[in-house]
Parts: C-alpha cells; structure tokens; sequence
C-alpha cells in the first residue's frame, strides 16, 4: 500500500468521537437479533419434550443444532466478509435467519423442525464473526474493548429479552409455534433498525479469498499460542453457559419448586445483569489485562455453579446470576483480545473463536443433557465445574507480558 493510500485512510474511531455511537448501536441490535433467533427454543425444551415424547436431552437438539450449524458456518461466512464487506454479508445473513425463524414456528414435526434450526444457524454464521472484524476495523485499539463490550451487551439483552418474550408468548397463547413466529417477527423489527443505524465501512478494504489463502489464514492463528487458549477458553465457558440455561428450567418447573411456567421464563432476566457485566468487563481487561479478568470470571461462575445446588430458589437464582457475570465477562476479553491479537485476517481470527465457541455450546448443552438424564441436577453442576476448572487452567499461562498485538 502506497504513502498516499495510508495517508487517505480514515483514522480509526475512539469512544466520544461522532461516527462511535452508530458504530455501537448498531452492532448492539446486530447482537441481540442474533440471540434472540439463536437459542429461540431454548425456553421452549419443556414444551418440545411434552409435544414430541423425547428426552431432555433430545429437545435440547432443537438448540444444539442450530449453534454446530453457526460454527460450521463462521469461516466461510467472514471469507465472504473479506471479499463483499462486513456490512452487506450481517445484513443478509439477519434476513434469512429471519425467514428461517419464521418456517420453523410452522414445521409439521420434530425433523423439519431441527433442519429449519440448523438453517438457521447457518444463516446467522454471517453475523457474530462478522460483527466483531467490523469493530476491530472500524474502532481504534485502546477503546475496542468497550465497543466489543457494548456489542456483547447486544447478546446479552436479545438472550434474556428474546426468551423473556418467548416464554411469555408460550405461556399467552398455549402454542410454542406462536412463540417461535413472535419472536421471529420481533427480531424481524431489530434487523430493521441495525440495517438503518449502522453505518458502511470506513477502513475495510476488500480482498480476494481463495480457499488456500484461507486455509492459510486459519493455520497461521492456530499456529499462535495466545489465540489458541483464547479459543479453548471461548468453547469451555459457553459450554458452561449454555448447559445451565438449557437445564434449569427442568430444575424450576420440578420437584422441589415445581415454579409456574411464566415464572421460570423470568429467569431468563439474569441476562440483564451480562448487560452491564460485558461493558464494565471490557473497560477493566483494557486497563489490568485479559488474563486476571477471564481468572476471575472463572472462579465468580464457579461459585454460582455450586450455589445452585441449593433447595432454596432464591439460591438458585443468585448462583445463575453468578455464573451469569463469570461467562459475559470472560467471553468479552477473550473475544476483544483476538480482535486485538490478529495482526491480519481479523474476520478469520474472529471466525475461529466464534467456530470455537459455537462448538462449545452444541457440545455443552448436549452432554450436560446426558449428564442431567444419567444422575440430574448434580451430575449437570459437576460437569460445569469441571469445564470451568478447564477454562481457568487454559488461560493461566496467558501473562500479563503478552499483551495484544495492535492490529
């Protein structure tokens, strides 16, 4: 790149600055469409279970499904990001996950129902990889944190507003079709906003991208220590996350609560607190660092695992709202120190942590269902443990001398 080229470039946005706010805005709808459509079912498994005669485990494909398709989606998603832009390739990808979302509330059985899923998800692949390449270009370094953390809040608010609203409709209409359909439409209205608010790309160049370029693309991030345990600790905690609000609805709805259905969709509300977990989190790694952040994340989740062993709902509740604030946190720094980390192909990078971490929920959520149908709440808080112990020791060797790579 010539002199004049890099001269003529715009200078990349700091928080404060005009362009910050759309940038952030609109990622933050970008982000909540996403959840919202992700785990749409997720409130819904007591009702799959009651209406298809399967287990637990089996319902709780209808989410699996759909986050295996998102990882299996993300690479060639932010490949086609690299060539087309970032901005064109999220909105697309919000459209069809849309039409998507509203098949699957009219899927005749429980099959159709996991393709729609799956389709879903790869649809919504063009999205989380995406988004976060799109932040590391367009926002300056040392407030990349705080954007990605904004971002993230997204996630958190259409994870507890798009079940909160799922649950509720459940509960109104008696269908779970007309749950999944409302929240479809809802998401449909967000895709609206997002494709208004955020603004073209200012820095992003675009580029070429064979499949030997992009194999070597990933080869070269997986070579690198640091983005490696930031994968592993991506997959390890949302494996955590996932499996605990795929199963404690069957812990709340049964003995010895056996809480309202409406009721147990409020739960869903802890996400609130990710909201403010993910900025705050974003603003303290870039001042002390990823690791001591992503440690402490692990050990605040860990003591929430344990407090929903408890016979007290009230308990319970606090132990989610814990292992809530470990898991925004940790995911926030993990995903802004890759931003931060790729000293090129930043959608890929960002695609490898998202492939990472959408594995860790289909793989999560499914055998913390084996667990739970093998020996129940126990064996289910166990295996959440035992991940978060993993997360810990993956992101311990992460010094504090090995800071981000300005990209």
């Amino acid at each position: 790149m010539s002199s004049s080229q890099v001269s003529a470039e715009p200078a990349a946005l700091r928080r404060g600055e005009p362009g910050f706010r759309p940038v952030a805005i609109g990622l933050f709808f970008a982000g909540f469409t996403t959840f919202a459509l992700l785990y749409a079912t997720q409130p819904l498994l007591p009702a799959l279970v009651g209406a298809y005669g399967v287990s637990p485990g089996t319902a709780s494909l209808s989410v699996s499904v759909t986050t295996a398709a998102l990882a299996i989606g993300v690479i060639p998603a932010s490949a086609l990001s690299e060539r087309w832009g970032r901005r064109p390739v999220m909105v697309w990808s919000l459209t069809a996950a849309v039409v998507f979302g509203v098949a699957a509330a009219a899927a005749p059985g429980f099959g159709l129902l996991l393709v729609l899923r799956a389709l879903e998800g790869l649809a919504l692949a063009g999205l989380p990889a995406v988004g976060m390449a799109y932040l590391a270009d367009e926002i300056h370094g040392d407030h990349l944190g705080a954007a990605m953390g904004l971002y993230v809040a997204g996630n958190s608010v259409g994870g507890f507003g798009g079940r909160l609203v799922t649950s509720a409709l459940a509960d109104l209409t008696g269908s779970w079709r007309w749950a999944l359909a409302g929240i479809a439409l809802v998401s449909a209205a967000c895709l609206a906003a997002f494709a208004t608010v955020l603004p073209a790309s200012r820095r992003f160049r675009p580029t070429r991208v064979g499949v030997r370029a992009l194999l070597g693309e990933a080869r070269s991030h997986l070579a690198d220590p640091v983005l490696r345990r930031l994968y592993a600790v991506g997959l390890l905690v949302m494996g955590v996350f996932v499996c605990a609000y795929n199963y404690v609805t069957f812990l709340l709805l049964g003995p010895p609560f056996r809480l309202p259905a409406l009721v147990v969709g409020f739960v869903f509300v802890l996400y609130a607190v990710g909201t403010a977990t993910s900025t705050r989190a974003g603003r303290l790694a870039d001042r002390v660092g990823t690791r001591p952040v992503v440690l402490g994340a692990a050990g605040i989740a860990a003591v929430g695992a344990v407090a929903m062993l408890a016979s007290w709902v009230a308990v319970v509740v606090a132990g989610l709202a814990l292992l809530t604030v470990g898991f925004f946190a940790a995911h926030t720094v993990a995903s802004s120190w890759v931003g931060r980390r790729a000293e090129h192909g930043r959608a890929v990078a960002s695609g490898l942590y998202l492939a990472a971490y959408y594995v860790g929920s289909s793989v999560g959520g499914t055998l913390g269902g084996v667990a739970f149908g093998l020996a129940g709440w126990p064996a289910t808080v166990g295996f959440m443990v035992v991940l978060l112990a993993l997360a810990a020791v993956t992101a311990w060797p992460l010094r504090p001398a090995a800071r981000p790579v300005r990209g």
